[in-house]
């Protein structure tokens, strides 16, 4: 019994140091995890997270859509002037669809309603049935919705789309690890059991 409680003590302590880290987001879509070291009106300076002690990497600021660092904040980089012109002759259905396909896209804000499902389900599923069903009713908090265009999150029908779909990405992501959870205690069962 010690050896489990260890084991999850130790899992819960590393994946909270993993998603302590500086996330630069280019314009592709390409997520870099790093940490952040300067700021210029041009470029950012930055090391890679997995090798803080490795060469300093620098990125053109024009290449960057946003930095997420690691205490919440985020820095949104030269937002397009040309799609905020063309958002704003789009129909209402047109916004929508664009939230949904922006959210797709952009919002990584489920890993920690997906892990701490994972980790109580691995605990026992039952355990796990009470993060899963919390995290999948409620809608994704502001900060983790990691839109890539404020002026477009002030338009209802974009707004509403982005959001529903992210709810949807977040429910899917924190039942698919309950079910990843459920499957692994039942392998387990049977192993025991044989």
């Amino acid at each position: 019994m010690k050896k489990i409680i260890f084991t999850a003590l130790v899992s819960i302590f590393t994946i909270t140091i993993a998603f302590s880290q500086d996330i630069i987001t280019k314009k592709s879509g390409e997520d870099i995890q790093a940490k952040v070291l300067e700021v210029t009106t041009t470029e950012i300076k930055y090391k890679k997270f997995d090798n803080q002690n490795g060469p300093t990497f620098i990125i053109l600021k024009s290449d960057v859509l946003m930095i997420r660092y690691e205490n919440g904040t985020k820095d949104i980089f030269n937002e397009d002037k040309k799609n905020e012109s063309v958002s704003s002759t789009q129909s209402s259905g047109d916004l929508f669809i664009q939230g949904q396909k922006d959210a797709l896209r952009f919002y990584k804000g489920y890993k920690g309603a997906g892990t701490g499902t994972l980790i109580a389900g691995l605990v026992s599923p039952l355990v796990g049935l009470i993060p899963a069903i919390a995290c999948s009713s409620t809608e994704p908090k502001e900060i983790n919705l990691n839109y890539p265009n404020a002026d477009l999150m002030k338009k209802s029908d974009y707004y509403n789309g982005y959001t529903q779909k992210a709810k949807k990405i977040k429910q899917g992501k924190v039942w698919t690890n309950w079910g990843i959870a459920f499957g692994v205690n039942l392998v387990a069962v049977l192993v025991l059991l044989n």
